[in-house]
């Protein structure tokens, strides 16, 4: 199996790589891989069907809980087919229009991935600093425009980016860094001047990324704020503890996205697995944490997962 994808197009193909210094350990690094689709895959569709059945779990924060599991399960399906073939069948060239397809789709799920963070900021900032508000600002109207904004902004922003890329002559080693599409990647691979791409690419990382982190950040500001001034300590940890769960989903999308960004612009010189590893908590780590999280920090999904497990347990018990 030499061609994961037919390239039909004319244009060159690109070659993936696992992980450059580890060949020899392929095979965990396959059983990793693995482990993190399986949990990932596994537990976004236990939040999205946990969500759906429990009626007390329909609002608001939840219905954003379910797009950002949906959004999840779209980064681990648009590298699922590319890694298994590199890591299981050792098939490693891809066409250019797959690899073109790929990128998109993981970039625009990154993108979303971030509006997603800062409308469940919002809805977070408006739930404890004006909770009677709450259900009159963030109508289900409301919360499906939201989600629609969000989806629309990341296609417009990511679909220039194949079209940019496709116009300019790839006449060297098309080796890539990693065993997917990325943008940062590919631009470094043109004869031609890729400038523009650069600027462009840096402009939405700045204008969307940049932008979501700092209405995130100051939507903080504010309900760290409103806590204060809440007199009793109990009450104070526990409306805190209502934002654990997000600040933790913040932390893991955005740190290593930014690692990402920084290895690739400035770590020329830093040893070339870096830029791998980087790049695999970004697209790795989040989706597999978000539900694990979630799981653990959220009472009603917790309970009805434990449900869930003790029924099974029980089934088994009686076939037995």
């Amino acid at each position: 199996m030499e061609n994961f994808f037919t390239n039909d197009s004319g244009l060159p193909p690109f070659i993936l790589t696992g992980f450059k210094g580890l060949e020899l350990s392929q095979q965990w690094i396959f059983l990793l891989f693995g482990a993190f689709y399986s949990v990932s895959i596994v537990g976004n569709s236990l939040i999205l069907f946990i969500v759906k059945e429990e009626e007390s779990l329909h609002q608001p924060m939840y219905y954003f809980l379910a797009v950002l599991s949906v959004n999840d399960l779209g980064v681990s399906l648009s590298t699922l087919p590319t890694v298994m073939a590199t890591f299981c069948f050792d098939a490693k060239e891809i066409a250019f229009e797959a690899c073109m397809s790929q990128m998109f789709f993981i970039h625009f799920f990154s993108w979303t991935e971030s509006g997603i963070l800062l409308a469940m900021s919002f809805d977070r900032y408006i739930a404890i600093c004006n909770p009677l508000r709450y259900s009159t600002i963030l109508t289900d109207a409301r919360v499906t425009h939201m989600n629609l904004a969000i989806v629309f902004r990341s296609f417009f922003m990511v679909f220039p980016l194949p079209f940019l890329l496709k116009r300019l002559p790839f006449c060297k080693d098309n080796t890539l860094s990693h065993a997917y599409c990325l943008h940062p990647d590919l631009i470094h691979l043109p004869c031609g001047d890729s400038t523009p791409n650069s600027i462009y690419g840096l402009c939405i990382v700045v204008s969307a990324f940049g932008l979501d982190s700092a209405l995130i950040l100051l939507s903080y500001i504010f309900i760290l704020r409103s806590v204060l001034a809440i007199a009793s300590r109990e009450e104070r940890l526990k409306t805190l503890n209502t934002c654990v769960s997000h600040i933790c989903a913040v932390l893991i999308f955005y740190v290593p996205m930014v690692g990402v960004s920084m290895a690739h612009r400035f770590g020329k010189n830093a040893p070339p697995f870096l830029n791998t590893v980087m790049s695999f908590i970004y697209l790795f780590v989040p989706p597999m944490l978000n539900p694990v999280i979630y799981s653990i920090k959220t009472k009603e999904i917790r309970w009805r997962l434990i449900r869930i497990f003790s029924v099974s347990s029980s089934v088994r018990r009686e076939l037995r």
